[in-house]
């Protein structure tokens, strides 16, 4: 019997967004492809690692609260269908001055949502989470549902009932060209050729070189995350110690987890270099790229500050100038969908742009609002009748 060629719908990208939406486009019944050019499990781009922060008091802003609390929800129904452990909730503490932007951006979107949290000041959250020592000043928003996901295994468990459910997976086959027309969609790869109705592209790091048609103002930046060891873990065990974000000076965040199978993870958002391809990201870590992270740590945390590193990694985030995500139909083709460079913070969010996705795909509608995440946002990126500038 020779091999399928011909689908519903060809995913190009096969990390959070795209096994998510592979999955519910295989739940749904349409005939699927996942595309992804390295191995499954590699650790090339933005989903591996031990751990991502899920929060629902969302301080970047309340409109991404429905889209959290609905990934909630499909996150504990992937656990049932895979029989996997996929999140932890042990709560989240959002930290900083009183007049920052973490702390009014999480107390807006509690209000706003009517969520639980608390208010707690620095003596209040050293005294409820002892590896804690916040300098005077400082205050907290603990937000009871927020915990952390294991993201190898979502992305796993994603794929893994995906192609139970029907979906054809390939890895290791690099998309080498594409082409869409009123009619449908046709993708060449490394191995052979595809038709489908319509086209994902969830790559990542890798959309701008997919889609050079469009001057999508993205930027790549190396993300280093560090493992630490303090003398003692009792205090960070997940029982004790929630997951955090701290504003450490106006507009600059760290943020953290409990110990893990690697150590106490944390590291300070947005602080890498930055570079227009993957290809240019440097891997290695240097021994004295921890110290701006110990140097943020200090006011909060400071046993975790002066702990050793017991490991660090490298990942990509693929930001946005606004850092918002991108989930809108390519301007030239309205069969071709791209979908969520997201800035470093979209991962919590994949299973339920993975479902919101599905069903643009096969002609329905999102069920939040996602007009904020359109391309039209950035201005003109195309030139005459769609071609390239």
């Amino acid at each position: 019997m020779s091999e399928k060629r011909d689908f519903d719908v060809i995913v190009v990208g096969l990390g959070a967004m795209g096994s998510a939406t592979l999955f519910h486009l295989a739940r749904g019944g349409a005939g699927v492809l996942g595309l992804e050019q390295y191995p499954r499990g590699h650790s090339a781009g933005s989903s591996h690692g031990d751990s991502r922060i899920i929060r629902e008091t969302y301080f970047e802003h309340p409109l991404y609260v429905p889209l959290v609390q609905r990934a909630h929800q499909l996150w504990r129904e992937l656990e049932r269908i895979t029989r996997t452990s996929l999140m932890t909730i042990n709560g989240g503490l959002m930290i900083g001055p009183a007049n920052g932007a973490v702390v009014n951006g999480t107390l807006r979107s509690a209000r706003e949502h009517g969520l639980a949290h608390e208010t707690l000041t620095a003596n209040e959250i050293a005294a409820r989470f002892p590896a804690f020592e916040p300098v005077d000043g400082l205050v907290g928003v603990f937000d009871p549902k927020a915990g952390y996901l294991d993201p190898e295994a979502c992305v796993a468990a994603h794929l893994e009932a995906a192609v139970r459910a029907g979906a054809t997976a390939r890895f290791g086959e690099a998309v080498l060209a594409w082409s869409a027309d009123r009619h449908g969609v046709e993708v060449r790869t490394t191995e052979t050729t595809y038709t489908a109705k319509r086209l994902l592209f969830a790559a990542g790091a890798w959309t701008g070189a997919l889609i050079p048609e469009l001057t999508l103002p993205l930027t790549i930046e190396r993300q280093v995350v560090f493992w630490l060891q303090p003398d003692s873990t009792s205090d960070f065990d997940s029982a004790r110690f929630p997951i955090y974000a701290y504003e450490y000076k106006p507009g600059h965040i760290c943020y953290g987890f409990p110990e893990l199978r690697r150590g106490v993870k944390a590291s300070v958002m947005h602080s890498g270099e930055l570079a227009n391809s993957p290809a240019r990201i440097r891997r290695s870590v240097d021994d004295d790229e921890v110290e701006a992270l110990r140097a943020a740590l200090r006011p909060v945390l400071p046993t975790l500050a002066a702990a050793q590193v017991r490991d660090s990694d490298t990942c990509l985030f693929t930001n946005t100038p606004d850092h918002d995500f991108i989930i809108d139909w390519h301007p030239s083709h309205p069969n071709v969908l791209i979908s969520s460079p997201c800035s470093g913070h979209g991962f919590k969010f994949s299973s339920a742009i993975g479902e919101l996705q599905a069903s643009l795909l096969t002609g329905g509608t999102a069920d939040v609002d996602i007009a904020p995440f359109r391309l039209t946002r950035f201005g003109r990126l195309t030139g005459p009748l769609g071609e390239a500038k």
